[in-house]
């Protein structure tokens, strides 16, 4: 039998994309899912309305067999709406009123029963399929947004990781946020700033692997918890089935690099995605940018080996779209490139190095 990481590098391997499309001269170009949360939305986009309904999510896995509850094409929108990860009982352990959850989670809370083996309730998955000709939409500039109508969310110490050494005592605490204010009360004098994010958005993994666990990332994305995915950003997944059958999930309303204790600032959360293809852009792992920034990622159970992967993506991003050679590309991650520890608490450690745009004058 396979362990993880054995896993990840068959899903990683020099032949990741088993969605290809033919060139002119029959060649084969891989396909890439480009994910951008909350930006501008050109006015030929369709819009398409996803949902927080039963028939509509699949709870705690991604799987290459699942049936698509949405068809988009490449350029549509996508209004898409998500569960908390965990369920309810963590609202309600939280202290969180009954009338002050809505119903659309209650109604998913009780109807999903096929759980597992992760603990993330996913909406979608939506296949991509060919763009048919006359398509409009008016564009928009909507962000991704707590509803008004979850004002509490949980934070919950359950794993020593960082902090080994640091007695934590298991608790289940809420924070009353106000959404139009952008903050939430964590603790008389401390307020935060809410900055929200999918943590888990993810396709399907390659056949040969089968239905995998919503909990660790890995080259389909998945549960990232990357905290740079606000608003404004892209996320690049490389394409391993027809269709993508992309999903999203694990809301944040904010979280601090690392994940200390297992779990952020988590909420449902609605937000706008633009689902694009992009041929020929070769990915054997998640990429993604934001307005200042190029990030590249590693993902790894071993935070050494994360590291290194990251910054092994970084060079070929920057040998493959700034034709730099590969030793001056090394040279430059150790003078500018910053790596973050995404994440210590999925099995699959991330880190992400972050590549400022503005030292490229041309």
């Amino acid at each position: 039998m396979l362990d993880r990481d054995a896993l990840l590098a068959k899903m990683a391997g020099p032949e990741p994309h088993a969605m290809k499309t033919r060139t002119r001269k029959g060649g084969r170009r891989p396909l890439v899912m480009a994910v951008s949360l909350g930006t501008l939305i050109a006015a030929q986009a369709r819009v398409h309305e996803l949902k927080l309904l039963p028939q509509n999510v699949h709870w705690g896995y991604y799987d290459p067999s699942v049936k698509p509850v949405l068809r988009v094409a490449s350029g549509d929108t996508v209004r898409v709406e998500t569960m908390i990860a965990r369920g309810l009982p963590r609202l309600r352990a939280a202290g969180v009123k009954e009338d002050e959850i809505p119903e659309s989670l209650k109604l998913v809370e009780r109807t999903i029963t096929e759980r597992g083996p992760g603990a993330h309730p996913m909406t979608g998955p939506d296949l991509r399929r060919r763009r048919r000709a006359g398509r409009r939409a008016r564009g928009e500039d909507r962000r991704l947004r707590v509803p008004a109508s979850v004002r509490r969310q949980r934070l919950h110490p359950r794993r020593r990781h960082a902090a080994r050494r640091v007695s934590l005592r298991a608790a289940s605490t809420s924070c009353a946020s106000t959404t139009r204010a952008g903050t939430a009360a964590f603790a008389p004098g401390i307020t935060l700033k809410l900055a929200p994010f999918f943590g888990s958005i993810g396709v399907a993994p390659n056949p040969l692997v089968g239905r995998i666990s919503s909990g660790p990332p890995g080259p389909h994305a998945g549960n990232l918890d990357n905290k740079e995915l606000v608003a404004g950003s892209t996320l690049y997944i490389p394409v391993a089935v027809p269709g993508a059958l992309i999903s999203f999930g694990d809301g944040h309303a904010m979280q601090g690099d690392g994940e200390a204790t297992l779990t952020a600032l988590e909420t449902s959360l609605r937000g706008t995605v633009q689902i694009t293809v992009r041929k020929g852009m070769a990915l054997k792992w998640p990429r993604a940018e934001t307005p200042t920034h190029y990030i590249a990622m590693g993902l790894h159970t071993d935070l050494d080996e994360a590291a290194k992967l990251a910054v092994k993506e970084m060079i070929d991003f920057l040998v493959s779209e700034k034709k730099m050679n590969r030793d001056e590309a090394y040279i430059l991650c150790s003078v500018a490139v910053d790596l973050h520890v995404t994440q210590l608490v999925d099995g699959t450690k991330g880190v992400h190095a972050m590549l400022a745009k503005s030292m490229f004058t041309r």
